[in-house]
């Protein structure tokens, strides 16, 4: 006789799907809602980055954190190439959730972990919920962002402009939502650890510091170590103290962690392989600068109001210098003193283009819509009237 699920009774069965601690820290508030509300059997799927001792084994931060039905997978070693990754995150990801039986899997962003999960969900005809979809890069992570939207149901976007790409996509203007960046909810939270806290959680003895979060671009591997040297290099003449933090796992990443060598041991950095979300926030929030070409540069520290350099071409066509008058782009990092010096006469406002801090609150309340468990998930390619 089959065994009834009572803890599922009467709930939807919500499946979260997490690879890198960036996805982490944007859908952690989501999370929180809906286990709130008491109206869904939320699990979470654990893989990719978090995996890796090399990245800081963050899959215990997601334990520290008190969530329950934590399932970890194991999907590569530092050395698995993406297409090996991404093969392997199907097959253990289709595995699991053959036993767990979703309503619906919630993925995020443009991961190769969150292309996985939204393939397993078509293929298994299971609600797939996409989160800030529609934005654009200068890598591969547009193309697998992209990707992920045909594959996912229902769209939660950041903004207009964000649903205005996913309608080019051809996707049913009902099934989108702007909700705002789910990362702004813990931004503006009364919640976070105070600096003292955390320069002393994690030994930093600077009471001035820039942040610097410099990932690989995977179309421009022969590049990139000449560039990764270029940043050390103007790193080191600076004379600035940092907090570095190393990049993601992308092809490349080792690239820039062997220059990053070069500062081991030197007074004026911090390295970590990774750090908290909230205790990130805090120091952003007191930060003189954030370098790099990560889009904590153009979204977080823009709604903080610190000056942030973006190097290169990773985040080109996501912003424009009109309306973010924090950033100061360059393209390589060879030009980078300049621009720190260029930071110094900047007078910032905070300003946010992407919500008010509820996307949580407005997640929890469009999952409790029964139209989004009823409606058909049949995909049709919606034309555009030009």
């Amino acid at each position: 006789m089959q065994t009834i699920d009572k803890s599922r009774l009467n709930k939807h069965r919500v499946i979260f799907l997490t690879g890198t601690r960036a996805d982490y820290g944007k859908m952690k508030s989501l999370i929180r809602a809906l286990l709130d509300c008491n109206q869904f059997d939320v699990h979470i799927f654990a893989t990719g980055m978090h995996m890796l001792s090399k990245y800081g084994s963050t899959y215990k931060e997601i334990i520290k954190d008190g969530f329950p039905n934590i399932y970890t997978f194991v999907n590569q070693n530092a050395n698995t190439d993406m297409d090996i990754a991404l093969s392997n995150t199907i097959t253990g990801f289709s595995n699991y959730i053959s036993e767990l039986q979703p309503d619906a899997i919630v993925v995020h962003g443009d991961r190769l972990e969150a292309l996985a999960g939204a393939i397993v969900g078509a293929f298994r005809n299971i609600r797939v919920f996409h989160i800030e979809g529609g934005e654009i890069s200068g890598t591969i992570d547009e193309s697998i962002r992209h990707a992920i939207t045909k594959f996912s149901h229902f769209h939660f976007v950041s903004n207009e402009d964000a649903k205005k790409r996913i309608l080019q996509l051809g996707e049913p203007e009902k099934r989108i939502y702007i909700f705002g960046s789910p990362d702004i909810d813990i931004m503006y939270s009364k919640k976070l650890p105070s600096l003292t806290e955390v320069k002393h959680y994690y030994e930093i003895p600077f009471t001035n510091y820039n942040i610097v979060l410099y990932h690989p671009v995977t179309t421009q591997l022969q590049q990139l170590s000449g560039y990764a040297k270029k940043l050390v290099d103007s790193l080191l003449a600076s004379n600035k103290k940092c907090v570095i933090i190393y990049p993601n796992n992308d092809t490349g990443s080792d690239f820039i962690l062997n220059e990053y060598d070069r500062l081991l041991g030197h007074a004026n950095f911090r390295i970590f392989p990774s750090m908290r979300f909230e205790y990130f926030l805090t120091l952003l929030k007191n930060a003189d600068c954030m370098i790099g070409n990560s889009s904590s540069g153009i979204r977080e520290a823009c709604i903080y109001g610190i000056p942030a350099i973006d190097i290169g071409i990773r985040q080109k066509g996501r912003y424009k210098l009109s309306d973010c008058p924090n950033i100061i782009h360059i393209e390589e990092p060879d030009t980078l003193l300049p621009a720190i010096e260029q930071t110094h006469h900047l007078q910032l406002a905070p300003v946010s283009h992407f919500g008010n801090g509820n996307s949580n609150l407005q997640f929890r309340d469009i999952l409790l819509q029964e139209k989004i468990w009823t409606s058909n998930i049949q995909k049709q390619f919606m034309d555009i009237d030009f």
